[in-house]
């Protein structure tokens, strides 16, 4: 029997289906909303603004996180998905039509926020259900294939954005394009909700037995940190990954500000949007690699001793960066830290849901969900007290770097980081 969870017959393609298709389209999405706000030749960005753009798509999720996690353990987590696919491509279509119109103000932030709220639940409940579709042997190798491979496929949803983008602006202004790639986008998230009716109404869970029409908010919340708690290496692992992904957005904040400030004419956006986007496609295939060599990495050293092998060996090209920064030390750096990370979060990803029952499982990963985020803004926020309007500067990523030490020492430390009891 192999590790990878795609012989005949699987089960794991349903999800896959929903996940990829739903990640493609928000790649679409993301690229035109990072042309209107980022790369318009009106609205040159800074630090603050870029880092506030950041905070703004997850404040929303960070806020409604724990009780998003109660829906996934109370309700069908396959009508959740799908209904929120049919929501998301309805306010796409409003969005579309405010980007059209050149509207930046708090309408259409408002819009955005829900937008990538609605995204986080859909996230959260595939993971929380893709446990229920595969072995516990192939959780690795599964996460390697959803988490990853939706990565990859936003990477490309995101160049076919600018591709199209690019070509509309040939004939149009910049604002009908972004509008014109939004609208494509909301029929793909309409696609990926029509793909959810390939799943059984509980085939994903939660398991029919343990859905109560009792809920007590927050206080569930904390009974989920209680079941990690007493899982003290997947905690620690959720922990490192919110300091790992608060270090690549602040990487991939200096890597904007680079292409559209530095690198190229400032006055010549789409040049800095393009360059941008070769340096996300690197990153994304080093994400790729990280997954697929995860789960031998995983046979030969142990889950937990090749999760800090990895958080070590982000630290380098950092230091590298650092010493010279330039295009190709930073689509270098991309590329590691990307493979690197991956590899992190698709192992710990299968370490959680091994060890917490279906019944928290909803509830742990939104808080999983939450702690991230958190990192990730933390990592906006620091970046943009560091960075130059110009991103010129090598403190940010040796400040990463000397982050990614403490979790791989401390966090990580062999005699607390290691398998608990069950």
């Amino acid at each position: 029997m192999g590790i990878w969870p795609v012989s005949k017959g699987s089960r794991l393609n349903r999800i896959l289906t929903i996940r990829w298709s739903g990640q493609l389209t928000d790649g679409l999405f993301q690229s035109a909303l990072a042309s209107f706000v980022l790369f318009s030749p009106e609205r040159a960005p800074n630090a603050i603004s870029a880092a506030l753009a950041f905070a703004v798509v997850l404040l929303p999720y960070s806020l409604i996180g724990p009780y998003v996690g109660i829906f996934l353990d109370r309700f069908s987590r396959q009508r959740i998905i799908r209904n929120c696919n049919y929501i998301r491509a309805a306010n796409l279509l409003i969005i579309a039509w405010l980007v059209n119109s050149s509207s930046t103000g708090i309408v259409l932030t408002l819009f955005v926020l829900f937008a990538f709220g609605v995204n986080r639940l859909i996230l959260s409940g595939l993971s929380a259900g893709l446990p229920l579709l595969v072995k516990k042997e192939e959780l690795i190798a599964a996460n390697a294939l959803a988490v990853t491979g939706g990565t990859i496929w936003v990477v490309i949803g995101g160049g076919i954005g600018i591709g199209i983008k690019n070509l509309l602006s040939q004939n149009s202004d910049a604002d009908f394009a972004d509008a014109v790639v939004i609208l494509i986008a909301s029929l793909g998230f309409l696609t990926a909700a029509l793909a959810c009716f390939r799943l059984n109404k509980y085939e994903i869970g939660p398991l029919e037995h343990e859905v109560s029409a009792e809920s007590r908010g927050y206080k569930e919340v904390l009974e989920g940190l209680m079941i990690l708690r007493s899982h003290s290496d997947a905690l620690r692992g959720i922990l490192s990954i919110g300091i790992q992904r608060g270090g690549i957005t602040a990487l991939t904040l200096m890597a904007l500000l680079l292409e559209r400030n530095s690198f190229n004419d400032p006055a010549d956006p789409d040049a800095g949007l393009a360059g941008f986007g070769m340096a996300l496609a690197i990153a994304g295939i080093g994400i790729g690699l990280g997954a697929i060599i995860s789960p031998y990495g995983v046979i030969k050293f142990g889950r937990h001793r090749w999760m800090r092998l990895l958080m070590f060996l982000c630290i380098p090209p950092l230091l590298i960066y650092a010493a010279g920064i330039n295009e190709i030390s930073m689509i270098g750096s991309a590329f590691l830290v990307g493979l690197c990370g991956q590899g992190i979060k698709v192992t710990n990803d299968a370490l959680v849901q091994s060890k917490i029952t279906d019944e928290y499982r909803g509830r742990v990963f939104a808080f999983y969900d939450v702690a991230v985020n958190a990192g990730i803004v933390t990592g906006a926020i620091g970046a943009a007290l560091i960075l130059p309007d110009n991103g010129v500067t090598s403190v940010l990523p040796i400040v990463i770097a000397l982050f990614y030490l403490f979790a791989a020492t401390v966090l990580m430390r062999r005699a607390n980081f290691a398998p608990s009891t069950t």
